[in-house]
């Protein structure tokens, strides 16, 4: 009688591999759940951190210049924090009056949008009675008695009810991000030092070294520019609004700078706020719709001509993979999700990019397919 082989499997290599496969790929799943569900409940926490840390890559290049000509990087990231800090005060101060009379002025500006918009509304109102006769036909049977309780309308906290309440803990959020971000440019290279100090080889320490490095230098590439391109745009903005006889064009172009952090979505915000603006200002309907065009093809110009050149094909991203995190990031920690979500996935991609078993991601975030290392990018195919 021959022995049997205790490590002889029963079934095919095919269907151990799956029954291994199964389980690994389950507690991936599961582990994603509980980190996304982690990173929803932590918000107060992880939003400043990751605003810290953004802002902290976006500085750090000029902290390590002026660290070369001998200033310490204290010195430096103060400099910098109360730079940041100066700016958004005066930014806060001078749009402070603008945004107080536009919300005073907004009820004015819903009844002329109502006026104007009259004129298309026959055909809407015919409809609506008809439907209106043809419901209370129906409703003759089910009328109110008078011993049916009344119903009772709940009114919901105004705008500003809303922001006076959440001041003091956005207040204590910023202040800790500031905290941080100090901390974060004072300690120079502190940081890739514990990293390469972490790695069990050398190998893995020059390869650790090589991702936090490029991701520092392409992410802060990529904010710096785009900050560059959005402050232009706003100015643009500002500018031709204020010809065309916008009131309050410094808000606009401000808010256009902001909106524009977020791809796509944003310069729909942007334009339908000065659309309802434009309608309840000018008298005439095609005065107003200068307002909307003009706001269009600076985005269009923009989004089409000016990123893609000046970002080139490098950070080119995705613009399926760039709707799907703006739409994601968004649903997990609102607009602020949405500001951050293009630097999150730049640097993810970055990262992604370096390990070999996750290129594939990076290849779907990249506009273009992801080259090997070594290898030479293939020409795009022609039309």
């Amino acid at each position: 009688m021959s022995k049997l082989d205790p490590q002889r499997s029963d079934g095919p290599p095919s269907a151990a591999r799956a029954s291994e496969d199964g389980p690994h790929w389950t507690i991936v799943g599961l582990l994603l759940i509980a980190v996304f569900a982690a990173l929803s409940y932590a918000q107060a926490f992880v939003l400043p951190v990751l605003l810290a840390f953004l802002v902290a890559l976006t500085l750090s290049p000029v902290v390590r210049f002026f660290g070369r000509r001998r200033v310490p990087p204290f010195l430096t990231a103060a400099g910098l924090v109360l730079a940041v800090l100066a700016s958004l005060a005066v930014g806060f101060y001078y749009l402070s009056s603008p945004v107080a009379a536009l919300l005073d002025d907004l009820p004015r500006i819903g009844i002329e949008i109502e006026r104007k918009l009259n004129q298309f509304r026959a055909p809407v109102e015919e409809v609506q009675q008809a439907t209106e006769q043809i419901e209370g036909l129906a409703a003759t049977d089910t009328e109110q008695s008078p011993s049916d309780p009344e119903e009772v309308v709940v009114r919901e906290p105004g705008l500003l009810t809303v922001a006076a309440a959440n001041a003091p803990e956005a207040a204590a959020r910023g202040f800790f991000a500031v905290v941080l971000l100090l901390f974060l440019l004072s300690s120079g290279d502190l940081f890739y030092i514990k990293i390469v100090r972490a790695m069990p080889t050398l190998t893995d320490k020059k390869k650790a070294l090589k991702i936090a490095r490029d991701i520092e230098r392409e992410l802060s590439h990529y904010l710096s520019t785009i900050a560059l391109i959005n402050g232009s745009l706003g100015l643009a903005v500002g500018i031709g609004l204020w010809a065309i006889g916008m009131p309050n064009p410094a808000l606009w172009g401000t808010l256009a700078a902001v909106l524009n952090f977020i791809p796509y979505v944003g310069a729909v915000i942007g334009i339908g706020l000065v659309t309802a603006v434009a309608l309840g200002t000018f008298p005439t309907l095609s005065h107003a719709a200068l307002v909307p065009a003009y706001y269009l093809f600076l985005t269009t110009l923009e989004g089409q001509f000016v990123t893609p050149t000046v970002l080139g094909r490098r950070l080119a991203m995705n613009p399926v993979a760039v709707f799907l995190a703006i739409a994601f990031w968004g649903w997990l920690w609102g607009i602020i999700g949405m500001l951050v979500a293009v630097p999150l996935m730049v640097a993810i991609k970055i990262f992604c990019s370096h390990i070999e078993p996750l290129r594939t991601f990076a290849d779907f975030f990249s506009a273009e397919q992801e080259t090997e290392p070594g290898q030479p990018e293939e020409e795009s195919p022609r039309a």
